[in-house]
């Protein structure tokens, strides 16, 4: 029997009279990864933060493991993570005391051998004494999922995890990513517009659009519904139709 680890409902968030995302509703079982897929601006970022507990809903519910984000923020967050391609770690520190600063928040027993497995994974450990700020793109990219690795995460969200690294980088990521995810049971929340990490990695795939989610299915699925033969075409399929006829387009999502 699938387990549901987290359960969004109706969240809603706007800004001063934008509505930026539209009564949201989803489930992600445990050891599922799943894919929130959209171009720039359907609302893919705001509704994570609004997981995270950055931004609170304008109306909804967001739950973990069965209790409201809300009244259990702190107990929630322990057990999960979060790595963002966007989000940086302070710049003045170097590699190994960013995550030893957050070992220690994290109250991680062995930090030094966790930090120089995690460092080792993701092929850094020769930036273990530099200063963070000198780091390329890429390379932030790594240490920030290091980071997100820390504590062993149940949960893990992640915002553009093959952003800024090269194909064969970002193919490495990818397959280190769907094993310890194996190993460990690990729940994926995955925003992407790279469609290789949606289809090799995900399970299955939420397609937002204007705040909105107007498909969802495997890649499979998502092909075949659309007429098309890859990912990145269902992708422009879906935003060009919507630009052009929303209306008709969320009538034929529904059907």
């Amino acid at each position: 029997m699938c387990e549901c680890v987290i359960e969004v409902r109706n969240i809603r968030k706007e800004f001063s009279g934008t509505v930026a995302v539209k009564d949201v509703s989803f489930a992600v079982n445990r050891g599922e990864i799943v894919g929130l897929l959209g171009p720039n601006g359907a609302g893919k970022t705001t509704t994570i933060h609004m997981m995270l507990g950055l931004t609170r809903p304008s109306s909804g519910h967001v739950k973990f493991f069965g209790k409201e984000l809300e009244t259990n923020r702190v107990e929630i967050l322990q057990r999960c993570n979060f790595a963002s391609a966007y989000a940086y770690l302070p710049w003045n520190l170097k590699v190994w005391e960013n995550l030893f600063v957050f070992s220690e928040i994290y109250g991680i027993p062995n930090r030094k051998k966790k930090i120089d497995d995690l460092l080792e994974t993701f092929e850094i450990a020769h930036l273990r004494q530099h200063i963070t700020g000198t780091l390329s793109a890429g390379e932030q990219t790594r240490l920030n999922l290091c980071k997100a690795l820390l504590n062993d995460p149940e949960i893990l969200l992640l915002d553009e995890p093959t952003a800024s690294l090269d194909p064969d980088l970002a193919d490495r990521v990818r397959t280190i990513l769907r094993n310890l995810q194996r190993e460990r049971s690990i729940t994926v929340l995955n925003t992407s517009h790279n469609m290789l990490d949606v289809s090799e990695l995900c399970d299955r795939i939420l397609f937002m659009q204007h705040g909105s989610i107007l498909a969802e299915g495997n890649a499979h699925e998502l092909m075949e519904r659309f007429g098309a033969s890859n990912l990145e075409d269902v992708f422009i399929t879906i935003a060009r139709s919507y630009r052009k006829d929303s209306k008709g387009l969320e009538g034929a999502v529904q059907q």
